[in-house]
C-alpha cells in the first residue's frame, strides 16, 4: 500500500537532531514536497546529495511562500480563489465565557497580538453593550487599526458587533470609525424557534428590518458591513436564501453563517455552505462566512467543512473560548490548513503561526481561562511523550510520532537548549531565555520581571521555563494596578484561629494595613484586604496548581469574584443587563502570596471597570455615542 502523508506538516528549517540515517527516497518530486525539517530528521549525514535535496526543497518552499502573499484587501472580494480570512472574535465572543471579562487596557494589549498573529479580521466587542466596551474597541480601531505605513505592513480590519437597530449600529460606527478598515457586524435571528420567542416576529419583519439596518450601516460612511441570520444552522432554507439577498442588495459585503447552538454535524453544514453559494442570488459580491459553536464538540470540524464548501472566512477564537462550549478554536482551524491544505484544495491563510502559543498563553492569562493539558495545538500535553514505543520513536526520526514541528507555532522544547538558569544569572542571560521562549518584552517590564525573578532564583536551584512564564504571567499580563501588595504575613495550625496581617499600597500611594482571622490563611488574608479595599464581592472560584513538580515549585492561583457593577453591560444576544465577573491571577512560592496576588488581580479589574463605568455616566448619552444622523 502506498502512502503520499507528508512525515511533517513542518515549514520551519530548523533541523532536529537525528540519530539514523534513512536512505532518501528516490522520487524528486516527493522529495521537494517534503518540508526541510522532514528532510534533515530523514538524513543522518549532510551527504552532497542531501545537501541538494535540502536546498531544492527550500527554494521550492520559499516559491511557494512567495506566491501565497496574502492578497489586498476588498471588502467583497478575495482576488485569489484560495485565501481564507481569519475573523477572531476572542474580544467579543471569547469574553462571554463566565469569568473571562478582560479590562480596556488588557483588550488592546491582546489586540496587539492578534495584529502580530496576522489575524485579517479582530473584532473587538459589542461596543453598545456598555461605555466600557464602547471605548475599549475605540482604542482598538485607533491604534491596533492605524499600524504605520510601510511595505508589507499588515492592517487588520476592526470589527465591532451590533444588533440589527440604529443604537446599536451607531454604537459600533463610532467605535470602529477610527480604524483604516472598519466594519459593522449586525445580525438578526432567522430560525423559527427564535423568530416565533424570541423575536416575536413574522420572516416579513425580519427581512425588513435587515435590509434597513444593513442599509443604515453603509449610509453612516461604513464600506464593509457583515451580516449573520443567527442560527442559520436551524433556519429554513428558501427562506435563508432570501434574507441573504436582500442583505446582499442593501450593502452587506461578508455573509457570516452561524451554528449559533453547536447543532449541525459537518457533512450538514458543508452543505448548508455549497446551498447557499449555489442558491443565493448576489452571493458573487460578497464573502461568505462561518461561524461554528462547540457544543457537540465539531466546531473545527465544521468550519472546516464549511471552508471546503466555499466559505471564504472563518469565525474562530484563541483557545476556542467562547459562549457556552466555546467557539472554533483558531489554532486547530489555522494548522489544520497548514498541515493538510492539499486535501482541502489548496487552502491558505496568511496566519504567522509562529506566534500561536504566545498568543494562546496570553489570553489565557487575561482571560484567566486556561486550556488542558490535552488541548490540540497548544495544550501542555500536545507534543508530549511519555510512551516507551513512542519516545523510541521520537528519539529516531520525530516525524514518527508529530505531525506538526513545535516550532511551527512558537514552541521550544526546554531541553534543547543549554542555558540553565539559576541564582547566578544575569540580565543577558534571562533575555535570552525570554526570547527563546517566545516573550519580547519592554525594557521597564523587564526590569520588573528580573527583580522578580532573583527573589525566586535565590529560593531554587534551578528556574525552568514554566516558572519564567509564571512569573511573566504575575508580573506583566496583569490588569491595571490601582492595589498593590506590600506585604502579607499569616500564622495557622490546628492551635488556633487563623490569622492574616496585610499591606496594601493604595492608588495615591498611601499603605494600608488591615489584620483579620478565618477558617485559614487565605480566608483571613482575603478578609484582611476587604476591610482595606472595602468592595463587596463574592467569590466564586478558587483554584491552585503547582508550576513544576518539587517542594519548591511555584504556585499559581486563580480566582472568579462578582461584585455589584452591573453597569447596564449587556449580553450580545440576549440584550439583558448582567452582573460581570472578573478572575484574577497570581503566582509565588508561598501559597498564601500567591493566593492574595491572584485576588488583588481580580479586585483591580473590578476597580477598573467600575471607574470607567462611572467617568462615562458622567458623559452625556450624546457625547458618549454620536450618530452621525
Amino acid at each position: 500500500m502506498a502512502f503520499s502523508a507528508k512525515p511533517y506538516c513542518s515549514t520551519t528549517t530548523k533541523p532536529p537532531a537525528p540519530t539514523t540515517h534513512l536512505s532518501p527516497s528516490p522520487s524528486l518530486s516527493a522529495r521537494a514536497r517534503r518540508s526541510a525539517h522532514g528532510l534533515s530528521a530523514a538524513a543522518g549525514k549532510s551527504t552532497p546529495s542531501i545537501i541538494r535535496l535540502r536546498a531544492f526543497a527550500q527554494r521550492i518552499r520559499a516559491s511557494q511562500q512567495q506566491q501565497r502573499r496574502r492578497p489586498e484587501y476588498v471588502p467583497n472580494r478575495i482576488d485569489d480563489p484560495n485565501y481564507v480570512r481569519i475573523f477572531d472574535t476572542t474580544l467579543r465572543d471569547g469574553e462571554q465565557s463566565p469569568g473571562a471579562t478582560m479590562t480596556s487596557a488588557e483588550k488592546l494589549v491582546v489586540a496587539r497580538q492578534l495584529a502580530r498573529l496576522g489575524v485579517d479580521v479582530i473584532e473587538a466587542g459589542f461596543p453598545a453593550s456598555s461605555p466600557d466596551d464602547l471605548d475599549a474597541v475605540r482604542s482598538i480601531a485607533i491604534e491596533v487599526g492605524n499600524p504605520p505605513e510601510g511595505e508589507g505592513v499588515h492592517v487588520p480590519v476592526i470589527c465591532g458587533l451590533s444588533r440589527c437597530n440604529r443604537r446599536d449600529i451607531d454604537a459600533a460606527w463610532e467605535a470602529v470609525r477610527h480604524a483604516r478598515r472598519p466594519r459593522i457586524h449586525t445580525f438578526i435571528a432567522t430560525s423559527e424557534i427564535h423568530m416565533q420567542h424570541k423575536l416575536r416576529k413574522t420572516p416579513e419583519q425580519v427581512v425588513a428590518i435587515a435590509k434597513e439596518m444593513v442599509a443604515y450601516a453603509r449610509s453612516l460612511g461604513c464600506p464593509d458591513v457583515e451580516f449573520s441570520p443567527e442560527d442559520a444552522g436551524r433556519s429554513n432554507r428558501e427562506f435563508l436564501y432570501h434574507i441573504l439577498e436582500e442583505v446582499i442588495k442593501a450593502g452587506a459585503t461578508t455573509l457570516n453563517i452561524p451554528d449559533t447552538v453547536g447543532y449541525t454535524l459537518p457533512y450538514e453544514f458543508g452543505k448548508l455552505i455549497a446551498d447557499i453559494k449555489a442558491n443565493t442570488p448576489g452571493i458573487e459580491n460578497a464573502i461568505i462566512s462561518t461561524h461554528c459553536q462547540n457544543d457537540l464538540g465539531l466546531a473545527t470540524a465544521n468550519t472546516l467543512a464549511g471552508a471546503r464548501a466555499g466559505a471564504r472566512q472563518l469565525e474562530v477564537t484563541i483557545n476556542g473560548i467562547g459562549e457556552r462550549a466555546g467557539n472554533a478554536s483558531l489554532e486547530e482551524v489555522v494548522m489544520a490548513i497548514k498541515c493538510r491544505g492539499e486535501l482541502l484544495d489548496g487552502l491558505y491563510t496568511g496566519i504567522h503561526s509562529q506566534h500561536i502559543t504566545l498568543t494562546s498563553k496570553m489570553v489565557q492569562e487575561h482571560s484567566g481561562l486556561h486550556v488542558q493539558p490535552h488541548k490540540a495545538i497548544v495544550g501542555a500535553n500536545a507534543f508530549a511523550h511519555e510512551s516507551g514505543i513512542h519516545q523510541d520513536g521520537m528519539l529516531k526520526y520525530k516525524g514518527t510520532y508529530e505531525i506538526i514541528s513545535p516550532d511551527d507555532i512558537g514552541l521550544t522544547r526546554a531541553n534543547e537548549f543549554g542555558i540553565v538558569l539559576g541564582k547566578l544569572s544575569g540580565r543577558h542571560a534571562v533575555r535570552s531565555k525570554l526570547v527563546e521562549i517566545g516573550y519580547e518584552i519592554s525594557d521597564k517590564e523587564f526590569e520588573d520581571f528580573f527583580k522578580r525573578y532573583k527573589e525566586v532564583a535565590e529560593k531554587k536551584k534551578r528556574v525552568t521555563d514554566e516558572d519564567i512564564e509564571a512569573l511573566l504571567s504575575d508580573e506583566i499580563f496583569q490588569p491595571k494596578v490601582i492595589w498593590s501588595l506590600a506585604d502579607v504575613q499569616a500564622t495557622c495550625g490546628t492551635l488556633g484561629l487563623s490569622t492574616a496581617t496585610v499591606k496594601l499600597i493604595a492608588p495615591d500611594g498611601e499603605e494600608k494595613i488591615a489584620c483579620s482571622v478565618g477558617t485559614g490563611p487565605v480566608d483571613a488574608a482575603y478578609r484582611a484586604v476587604d476591610q482595606i479595599i472595602q468592595i463587596p464581592t463574592v467569590l466564586r472560584e478558587y483554584g491552585m496548581t503547582s508550576v513544576t513538580e518539587g517542594i519548591d515549585a511555584i504556585a499559581t492561583t486563580r480566582v472568579v469574584v462578582t461584585g455589584d457593577v452591573t453597569n447596564n453591560s449587556k449580553h450580545a444576544l440576549t440584550g439583558h443587563s448582567f452582573n460581570r465577573s472578573f478572575s484574577g491571577s497570581g503566582a509565588a512560592m508561598d501559597i498564601v502570596v500567591s493566593s492574595v496576588r491572584a485576588y488583588l488581580s481580580a479586585l483591580n479589574k473590578m476597580c477598573s471597570f467600575a471607574g470607567a463605568a462611572k467617568a462615562n455616566s458622567e458623559v452625556p448619552e450624546s457625547a458618549s455615542v454620536q450618530s452621525t444622523e
